[in-house]
């Protein structure tokens, strides 16, 4: 009975796991890139789509379409309209393919969508420049093109509305032609030197895009592309990585999969700087000392080892819901503060919780259990970054750190359709098995409209 209970249970772990896989689509085709001009010409094919009744496709607005075309289960060019409450209207067209009766969405099995796109090229600081440079910006510098996969969406992205779920990670096989480049980079693969490369990944990734003319490293596990730091240097910031990796690992008992890479570039403007995460990709955009170099002072390794938190709060567990932008932020910034008090100085872990509560005498949030949509942040910078790691902190002192490990690896561990705040509270709850820490907790911090004050008391011994 016991040997059949095994087998039961192994064979229904392998069924779990072939359908999570199922869910991933998987992106064929080829783009013709040039970075001097700035210009994309691509060719996908969509294929092994989940069935979703309401949806949207999301191709980056600067993307001329020439036609989708359905290739499974039949083969003929689609029409397709475009929806106008999509949440990335900014950066990108969000596409669908009305049936036939005009009230509901056709999606096949495979599609195949071919666009053009031109985009502006700033290549000096002095007259050939952007007033405003972000993640979802398709960047040409006049070296290089920097494209994240999830907000530029450079190839097409499968959004489920009614379970708020993001198809931006695929399996892929494609092709990269790009003539006025040495490098080519696309992320879950190594970088090529060349100017064309077929790039293919079972594992499913968000494809941020990194191409042009650089130079790379490869030490200890870790990528640095276009570095700003010579070979002594590299070695020291790959050990640096490493050392924050085990740390986070032992902590949580989940490993990284993957080599990390970080590219090092340069903004369309002149004066953002700033980081972001597309894991394994980390990306550093900054001019002159606002490189990879930066990063190794004392006072700009949280910053490294945020980005390196946001394998488990963003890509290990994917968020959603009105929380899920909070969830991310807010656990990955509070694990970088736990590591910065165990590893790079109490001081700099003091500064950042006094610099956190000062930036609340000006703000004044809704607790968590009241959030019920982004726009209920008011400040979303302050909310994620400041005030949800102090929540955090303040929590910690009610529970210790050893719990709050134990409910982070909650979090990551159980699977859930929405990441929403009832879906915090069940992984508190089952991480504490305390009713009454539970209640303290939420009368103090989760959904009290005093919560800053109580932050403050716990946190300042007030």
């Amino acid at each position: 009975m016991k040997k059949l209970t095994l087998i039961t249970f192994v064979l229904l772990l392998l069924f779990q796991k072939s359908i999570a896989q199922e869910s991933f689509p998987t992106l064929t085709g080829k783009v013709n890139i040039s970075v001097t001009k700035g210009t994309f010409d691509c060719d996908f094919t969509l294929s092994n789509i989940p069935k979703i009744d309401d949806y949207v496709i999301r191709i980056n607005s600067g993307m001329n379409i020439l036609h989708f075309k359905s290739l499974k289960p039949d083969d003929f060019v689609i029409g397709h309209d475009i929806s106008f409450k999509d949440t990335l209207a900014y950066e990108t067209r969000a596409y669908y393919f009305p049936s036939s009766n005009r009230k509901d969405k056709f999606l096949p099995e495979s599609v195949q969508v071919r666009y053009t796109g031109k985009f502006p090229v700033a290549n000096d600081t002095v007259s050939n420049f952007s007033k405003k440079d972000w993640k979802g910006n398709v960047a040409f510098n006049g070296k290089t093109v920097r494209s994240d996969g999830t907000q530029s969406a450079w190839y097409p992205v499968l959004y489920d509305i009614n379970n708020d779920l993001l198809h931006d990670q695929v399996k892929y096989d494609i092709a990269i032609t790009c003539e006025d480049c040495s490098t080519l980079y696309v992320n879950g693969s190594a970088p090529v030197k060349g100017t064309k490369a077929r790039f293919k990944s079972d594992v499913p990734q968000e494809l941020m895009l990194f191409c042009g003319n650089y130079d790379f490293a490869f030490v200890d596990d870790t990528y640095i592309l276009n570095p700003d730091i010579d070979v002594k240097e590299i070695k020291e910031f790959s050990k640096l990585t490493n050392t924050y990796k085990q740390y986070y690992e032992k902590q949580l008992g989940i490993s990284y999969n993957q080599p990390i890479t970080f590219i090092n570039t340069t903004p369309t403007s002149i004066k953002d700087g700033w980081l972001f995460v597309a894991y394994p990709t980390i990306v550093n955009i900054g001019h002159g000392d606002s490189g990879i170099k930066s990063l190794m002072g004392k006072w700009l390794r949280p910053f490294v080892a945020h980005e390196l938190a946001h394998y488990y709060f963003g890509t290990y567990k994917v968020l959603n819901s009105e929380l899920g932008d909070m969830v991310s932020e807010g656990f990955a910034e509070y694990m970088s503060m736990l590591l910065t008090r165990k590893m790079i100085g109490a001081d700099v872990y003091q500064k950042s919780v006094d610099q956190k509560i000062e930036y609340m005498d000006d703000f004044t949030p809704l607790p968590m259990s009241k959030i019920r949509y982004n726009s209920d942040y008011r400040d979303r910078q302050t909310y994620v970054y400041d005030y949800a790691p102090l929540v955090f902190c303040a929590i910690e002192k009610e529970i210790g750190e050893k719990a709050m490990w134990k409910w982070m690896k909650t979090i990551l561990e159980t699977r859930t359709v929405f990441t929403n705040y009832n879906f915090l509270l069940n992984t508190l709850d089952k991480s504490l098995t305390d009713k009454a820490k539970l209640e303290v907790i939420k009368s103090k911090y989760l959904a009290s409209d005093n919560s800053v004050e109580n932050i403050k008391k716990a946190l300042e011994g007030k």
